[in-house]
């Protein structure tokens, strides 16, 4: 079976629906992972992603902020959604696929703006976060799974517009990226996305706050697609859609794809 995974923070999904739909109908992946949907799970709007082919979804959504969402066009079972870090929001939902692949859908808290727990307690909450998806990953082995989101961290170097002007800004910070590294490390993850794309530069969010994003392009690469490494070497055809960043009223993020032949 193969199929074509995307993982977008969509930034609303009931105000973007119409974008959704574009991306469903245009692309037609199997699986579409959603963040921050900001939507009780009864609010988002299913009936129109059945009507375009997604009759399946497993979720954890609340009023207004966070919230993850899995649509699926073959059957997915619900199989964990954690609450990392106690902080009670919708960051996290799983689901097993009939092919017995368990996904894995990930919203990281942003961390706030300033880098020091002492100062900004949001900073220790994403921190904690993380340690927690580690130790958690630690102790639940993963197997013939992938995991996607906003992870809101920029690992490597070419992941972001300027590597030493962003050493000091939350999503590139050493500290962030070691916790990062610690979480692939428990699970045993692969970096889908840079197995295949291994060289240059690679974004997949751009500020609001550039008048011109495109050309400015001081973006960074927040949003993530990872594999157990028994079946990472099963994916391919990994891109940034980069394209939907300019459509209408779009998210600040840009989808992210991968195939997976298993």
């Amino acid at each position: 079976m193969s199929f074509t995974l995307a993982t977008w923070n969509i930034n609303s999904v009931r105000l973007r629906e119409p974008i959704v739909l574009k991306l469903l109908q245009e692309e037609g992946p199997d699986v579409l992972c959603l963040q921050e949907c900001k939507s009780p799970v009864d609010k988002i709007p299913m009936e129109s992603f059945a009507a375009a082919g997604y009759s399946h979804m497993v979720a954890r959504g609340q009023k207004g902020y966070n919230g993850v969402a899995i649509l699926s066009k073959h059957p997915i079972e619900e199989v964990a959604a954690e609450d990392f870090a106690s902080l009670g929001h919708a960051r996290h939902i799983a689901g097993r696929l009939e092919n017995g692949v368990t996904i894995h859908n990930f919203y990281v808290p942003a961390g706030g703006d300033i880098p020091d727990r002492e100062k900004n307690e949001k900073f220790g909450q994403k921190l904690d976060y993380l340690t927690e998806m580690r130790d958690w990953f630690k102790a639940n082995k993963p197997e013939k799974s992938i995991l996607v989101g906003d992870l809101n961290i920029a690992p490597r170097e070419d992941d972001v517009w300027d590597h030493k002007k962003l050493l000091k800004i939350v999503s590139h910070t050493p500290i962030e990226v070691e916790h990062f590294n610690d979480v692939m490390t428990a699970g045993d993850w692969v970096d889908v996305t840079r197995q295949d794309i291994p060289e240059g530069l690679l974004y997949s969010w751009w500020s609001y706050r550039a008048k011109d994003w495109d050309a400015a392009d001081k973006g960074r690469r927040l949003d993530h697609v990872w594999a157990t490494s028994d079946i990472a070497g099963s994916a391919h055809s990994s891109r940034v859609m980069r394209d939907a960043r300019g459509w209408e009223k779009p998210s600040d993020h840009a989808p992210v794809f991968a195939t997976f032949d298993l």
